[in-house]
């Protein structure tokens, strides 16, 4: 697929950040990835997002990262527009992964802050989000900040330099701060014309919701599992009705409180004794478990990433029953594309090990 074929970008809407699909050695598992990618499209998503933090992007090759761009664009086609994760903790390695993502089809580039390293917000802007801006002149970039995975964030007034001088370029952020009153920041420096999507699913209609925000849609862990009940949640919000997207929001909220997992074990010590621990097991082991469970793509997660505990794989079963006992509409298409019997998926434990 050729740059010129690229669905242009539409910041708005859901665009579920793909699970990636591994076989049970570790290797790329495509055919599940083009399936994923139709059922996310089948069900009326905006976009995709390949090789994001839910695709494992840190832990795969940059030969996997270009094997799943083609294929993301590949299916998609004209259908939705496809906004390939290239950051990296690297400048140079960013550069490269854009200049594949525009070669391969993509719509835009999802560059997240450089990890690790902890560059300042200035030096993000500069010797990052600048360069890879003048490297790689003809694709979007979306600015991903997230300090909880990267220690350390541009700033809303690095944004805004960013955004304001060239507003076709960096047309929206990615915004995982979980801090609103960072967001009204943004949205105060920026102008309306950017688009602020959401990074974390939970607070997608809150960030619609506020004035000072303005949110037009979100990049979506749950978008893998239950696309539609997004679509529907924001288009709806979008349209106005208030009252409708929070009945949505409400029934799939089981879901959208569980991209991360915490859960109490118990650790026998050598000389025997016994300690309490909580484990937090986080995006996305407990998606991808979820998903696993049912019949959607196998668990294997890249190491270090591994196997959940029984009481965290017990909270995710659990919050997929209380959907499907209250609202079956919005899981049932997994059933019809997948071919599968969710019912009985659930209730039966063999479908969900632990470690």
């Amino acid at each position: 697929m050729s740059p010129a074929m690229a669905k242009p970008f539409e910041p708005r809407g859901v665009w579920p950040a793909l699970a990636t699909p591994f076989s049970g050695d570790g290797r790329l598992d495509l055919d599940a990835y083009a399936r994923l990618v139709r059922f996310t499209i089948d069900e009326g998503v905006t976009g995709i997002v390949p090789c994001g933090t839910t695709g494992e992007s840190p832990t795969l090759s940059w030969e996997e990262h270009d094997a799943l761009v083609a294929k993301a664009s590949e299916v998609a086609g004209d259908a939705a527009g496809v906004l390939a994760g290239t950051g990296s903790n690297n400048t140079s390695e960013a550069i490269r992964g854009t200049e594949d993502a525009l070669r391969l089809g993509a719509s835009a580039a999802l560059v997240v802050d450089c990890y690790y390293n902890g560059p300042s917000s200035l030096e993000l802007r500069t010797e990052y989000y600048e360069r890879v801006l003048k490297a790689v002149p003809d694709i979007p970039l979306v600015p991903y900040v997230i300090p909880g995975r990267t220690g350390c964030a541009l700033s809303a007034e690095d944004l805004a330099m960013l955004h304001l001088g060239d507003p076709a370029r960096v047309p929206a952020v990615k915004q995982a701060t979980g801090d609103l009153d960072r967001m009204r920041t943004d949205r105060r420096l920026c102008g309306p014309g950017l688009a602020i999507m959401s990074g974390d699913d939970d607070l997608t209609l809150p960030m619609m919701n506020d004035p000072g925000i303005r949110a037009s849609g979100v990049i979506s862990v749950m978008g893998n599992l239950v696309p539609r009940a997004l679509s529907e949640l924001v288009a709806t919000r979008a349209a106005g009705d208030v009252g409708k997207a929070g009945e949505i929001a409400a029934q799939i909220s089981p879901l959208l409180k569980i991209v991360g997992v915490r859960a109490h074990t118990t650790r026998e010590l050598p000389d025997g004794r016994s300690l309490r621990v909580e484990d937090k097991f986080r995006n996305p082991v407990p998606l991808k478990t979820m998903m696993a469970g049912l019949g959607m793509i196998g668990s294997y997660c890249r190491r270090p990433l591994g196997p959940m505990t029984r009481p965290a794989v017990e909270v995710c079963r659990g919050a997929l029953r209380e959907v499907w006992e209250t609202a079956p509409r919005f899981l049932q298409p997994i059933e019809e594309h997948y071919d599968v019997s969710i019912e009985a998926r659930l209730a039966d434990a063999a479908f969900w090990p632990a470690r």
